[in-house]
């Protein structure tokens, strides 16, 4: 057994960084004690955005006159795919009642949740992606009040992409404020009166921060870090087509961990010899980010077998895998950890990112091992009931007093006792 590290990162994703948890642990603190004004003040000082907090309907009118046709189009194209998955996401598990013991019945309850948060990246990027993954889901769910926000862009606000999609996937609130400020100010109900239950979305490390500091106040839809890329490949694997793909995911920031892992290290040859170039060929932003990205954060595994493969795959748990191989369908049925599979040369995590169905908001730094991503499911509360007749509970009742008393709670066994003398004192 033999794993051979061709190329190893100098870097791994940070878990801990003092200097942001400090920084968010404060402006939390702030905002939390003097409410709007510290957000506001918050959003001028870090984005120098002094306009309305709440976006209008004439600000969401006049976003929808600055951008194209074709971009509606595609942000349609990519609305009904995630909303439809979404939708199918929810059929998947249902509500039921079922008789336990005789005349005893417990039941499954879906609740959605009255309240989500869903921040939407507004700086480097426009996400367009991330506020349909996020809102247009929580809609599917069923949630009540819809809280989005997102950095201004400039002085008129939100970039008009991230805004008509906002409205279009049914955000009840718009919020012109990123950041922690954002986040912040959707926990605490600032401006809408409405306090998230959960929030959800991608961003840079103080919106990860924020989420992790607030979680158990609120829910979240995991703990984030930088996105991640692994790809399975094997000598029948078109190295271009390998390489396009680590790049494709390298772009997204300096920070952004890419992996390979093959049985053949011709491929893997070919790969690394590839990158240089296509990142050189990207824009100025995109070519810094990858290119920090591959030199401090790729690395390049060699494997002798598949099962050594499947090892090293399972212990990355990575938030995307594709794979390229002659032997798919046996990694499908046996890969266990990951975030997003990408089954096949044919699909790419960029398609799962951006339009194909699945969402793109996945589990980073080994929570593959625990965790999917965000889905349906999230929004909603899987709760349970029971009833029961009396005849019913004399049996019941006999058996939790005799636990009760076992485990020292005679407080419980009286609940217990109570009714058998209420209902059965003959």
């Amino acid at each position: 057994m033999a794993i051979t590290y061709l190329k190893k990162a100098a870097k791994q994703a940070s878990t801990n960084d003092e200097k942001t948890n400090q920084i968010v642990s404060g402006m939390l603190h702030e905002i939390e004690q003097n409410g709007e004004a510290a957000a506001l003040k918050y959003s001028q000082d870090l984005d120098g955005y002094s306009g309305d907090v709440i976006v209008s309907a004439e600000h969401i009118e006049r976003a929808k006159s600055l951008i194209s046709d074709q971009l509606k189009k595609d942000i349609a194209f990519a609305y009904e795919r995630v909303t439809n998955f979404a939708k199918a996401q929810k059929d998947s598990i249902s509500e039921f009642e079922t008789e336990v013991f005789p005349g005893m019945w417990c039941a499954q309850k879906i609740i959605p949740l009255n309240t989500a948060g869903c921040y939407v990246p507004g700086g480097r990027y426009a996400h367009v992606a991330s506020a349909i993954m996020s809102i247009g889901t929580a809609k599917v769910a069923g949630v009540k009040n819809i809280v989005a926000c997102s950095a201004p862009k400039d002085e008129h606000g939100i970039d008009p992409g991230i805004l008509y999609t906002m409205d279009l996937c049914g955000a009840d609130y718009i919020l012109n404020m990123g950041g922690v400020q954002g986040i912040a100010a959707m926990a605490n109900g600032l401006f809408t009166g409405h306090k998230a239950d959960i929030l959800v979305g991608p961003g840079n490390r103080f919106v990860a921060e924020a989420k992790r500091q607030l979680f158990g106040r609120v829910g979240i839809d995991l703990f984030a870090g930088p996105t991640e890329v692994l790809i399975i490949a094997d000598e029948s694997a078109d190295p271009h087509m390998v390489a396009v793909d680590l790049v494709g995911q390298a772009e997204h920031g300096p920070d952004s961990p890419c992996w390979l892992i093959s049985k053949s290290e011709s491929l893997a040859t070919d790969v690394m010899n590839a990158m240089d170039a296509l990142i050189q060929d990207l824009p100025d932003t995109a070519r810094n980010a990858a290119d920090t990205s591959w030199n401090e954060y790729g690395e390049v595994v060699l494997c002798d077998t598949d099962d050594e493969v499947l090892k090293v795959s399972d212990e990355y748990a990575a938030e995307h895998l594709e794979l390229h191989t002659k032997n798919d369908q046996w990694y499908v049925d046996n890969l266990t950890n990951y975030g997003s599979l990408f089954i096949g040369e044919e699909t790419t995590v960029a398609f799962g990112d951006k339009c194909s169905g699945t969402n793109h908001i996945l589990p980073t730094k080994g929570a593959g091992r625990y965790t999917g991503g965000l889905s349906v499911h999230k929004f909603s509360k899987v709760v349970t009931t029971q009833r029961m007749i009396q005849q019913a509970t004399r049996d019941v009742a006999a058996v939790c007093g005799r636990i009760s008393r076992l485990e020292g709670m005679e407080a419980h066994a009286r609940t217990a006792d109570a009714r058998i003398e209420k209902y059965f004192s003959n």
